[in-house]
């Protein structure tokens, strides 16, 4: 059995964990994925990602500490001084490579079959792109920093044409093209009678 004294003591521990461990997800949420940005040496973009442990550790801790754990241009510029931390500081969400691809299929038409993209399922149906030379590429076969371009050289492409395209072009052999079905044309109805030709009728 616990005493009053220890269960208080309990309760403060628990509370104490929870407030940590809030604030440690929210950092957490804050810096997550991959982020795409506009290196202030190049002025060409690249793609980071923040060291999120340190980050939480360094909020939990009342200090601010936020650096990043990888960089496109590494390890060539490693000591830079990582100045585009600010600008993840100033817009987290809209540099997050996530959020700039959902925003960019958001509404369009697969190139294929033409049905505007809803919700995308980024863990079991991702969607692809088709390049300009008509081959369809997914999103791992492509450096993250290299995304903002091709945003405006590509199509969007749906998780099942995608995969019917990869299938066409790795198996050709088995592909079997039907030509579309063509319906006959619809009879014309017959010219309806006058009154005068329904009388002599």
């Amino acid at each position: 059995m616990f005493t009053i004294t220890e269960l208080l003591i309990l309760l403060v521990g628990l509370f104490a964990f929870a407030a940590i461990a809030r604030t440690a997800v929210a950092v957490f949420l804050k810096y997550r994925g991959t982020r795409i940005i506009v290196c202030p040496e190049t002025h060409a973009d690249a793609a980071v990602r923040v060291n999120v442990l340190n980050a939480a550790v360094a909020t939990v801790l009342g200090l601010h500490d936020v650096r990043l754990k990888s960089c496109s241009r590494w390890p060539e510029r490693q000591d830079c001084d990582q100045a585009c931390l600010k600008q993840i500081e100033a817009v987290p969400e809209d540099c997050r490579l996530r959020t700039i691809l959902d925003r960019w299929y958001a509404g369009k038409p697969c190139a294929f079959c033409g049905r505007p993209f809803g919700h995308i399922d980024w863990w079991d149906h991702k969607p692809a792109l088709l390049a300009p030379g008509l081959k369809t590429v997914e999103w791992h076969e492509m450096p993250p920093e290299q995304v903002p371009l091709a945003l405006t050289t590509h199509a969007p492409v749906c998780w099942n044409c995608h995969i019917v395209e990869r299938f066409r072009r790795e198996f050709p052999e088995r592909v079997i093209e039907r030509p579309p079905e063509t319906l006959p044309p619809p009879a014309r109805p017959e010219p309806e009678q006058n009154s005068k030709d329904k009388l002599h009728a």
